[in-house]
């Protein structure tokens, strides 16, 4: 059995979260044993497609007709592709429709979260469709020794008494950036960084304004290496994810992994998934995430980055090598 992992415009998406799964992706079918190719060119039994482009589709048909299998993977919903590029919303519709008509080329569908494959269900799409975890290397972002965070603080300016609140993402209203802009208004006596990039001229006019506030507690330094962002999981006081919407979180799970404490908005793809007070905290307004940001870095609310880590170990890569492993060869046997 040998599989093809095709991602169309590979390069454009490397810094993205698609960019990460696909990574991952590869680090699974490595800890499985399944052979696998990133070249067209070369012979394989199933083609593993993660993108949903023009050469996406007209592969996955390629595919079909000279017998092969394809699983699609699911990344992308209409619920995600919302509040997120200039003119966005109003295609929305539209990008839905697409995304089923690309999907339903596959033999078998595999989306991260039982919350995505709900959603698609929803579409009407009649394929298998499977919950999968994008995963997370948990070695790479197991605390090394005598790791205090110091690297992070001096990279990026911040003293060793500053409490400091870290967030991940693209610059798109969806993951909650205005309400973090918002948040280091009402906080000044903390310090606010945003990691992550977006091409300008994709995001609308008050993005931009915001990634302008003149604040002196709050920074947007731009996509970092995963090695740099590793050490801001270490040295940071808290992990916030405002994202309003997800087919998973991959930075989330990273937080996770690193052992940061963690505040999320209440949303309902981590409804089962997660519980507030017990293993992240949740907040569903800006009023609530202030109240809780506070509460965590002063500690009158308890660390739970423990039993966070114990979810994040689930989500191990070596698991989610043979969870693909097995759905490879169910869709073998169809023959």
């Amino acid at each position: 059995m040998k599989v093809l992992l095709y991602t169309e415009g590979l390069k454009y998406v490397g810094k993205s979260g698609l960019g990460r799964a696909i990574k991952h992706q590869i680090r699974a079918l490595e800890s499985a044993g399944v052979e696998y190719t990133l070249d067209p060119k070369e012979d394989y039994d199933i083609v593993h497609i993660n993108s949903y482009g023009l050469k996406s589709r007209r592969l996955a048909r390629k595919a079909r007709r000279m017998g092969k299998k394809v699983v699609y993977h699911a990344h992308s919903t209409e619920e995600d592709f919302r509040n997120s590029f200039i003119l966005s919303n109003q295609i929305a519709p539209l990008f839905k429709k697409w995304l089923v008509s690309s999907y339903q080329l596959g033999d078998h569908i595999v989306t991260p979260t039982p919350y995505s494959k709900k959603l698609l269900e929803g579409y009407g799409i009649k394929k298998p469709v499977t919950a999968v975890s994008n995963g997370i290397d948990l070695a790479f972002y197991e605390r090394p020794q005598g790791e205090d965070g110091s690297a992070f603080r001096e990279r990026f300016g911040f003293s060793k008494e500053e409490k400091v609140v870290m967030a991940v993402g693209l610059y798109i209203e969806r993951k909650g950036i205005l309400d973090f802009v918002e948040l280091a208004r009402r906080m000044p006596e903390y310090r606010f960084i945003w990691f992550g990039y977006t091409d300008p001229k994709l995001i609308p006019q008050k993005i931009k304004d915001a990634l302008k506030t003149n604040l002196p507690n709050l920074s947007f330094p731009g996509y970092v290496e995963p090695e740099v962002l590793r050490t801001a999981y270490y040295g940071a006081d808290l992990f916030v994810f405002p994202t309003y919407e997800e087919t998973e979180g991959i930075v989330l799970l990273e937080a996770l992994a690193a052992r940061q404490k963690v505040l999320i908005r209440d949303i309902p793809i981590y409804a089962d998934w997660f519980t507030d007070g017990e293993t992240v905290y949740k907040a569903s307004s800006v009023d609530e995430f202030e109240e809780k940001i506070r509460g965590i870095l002063e500690g009158t609310l308890p660390d739970l980055s423990g039993a966070g880590y114990a979810l994040a170990k689930e989500k191990d890569l070596r698991r989610i090598g043979l969870e693909l492993k097995r759905i490879y060869e169910l869709v073998l046997s169809k023959r």
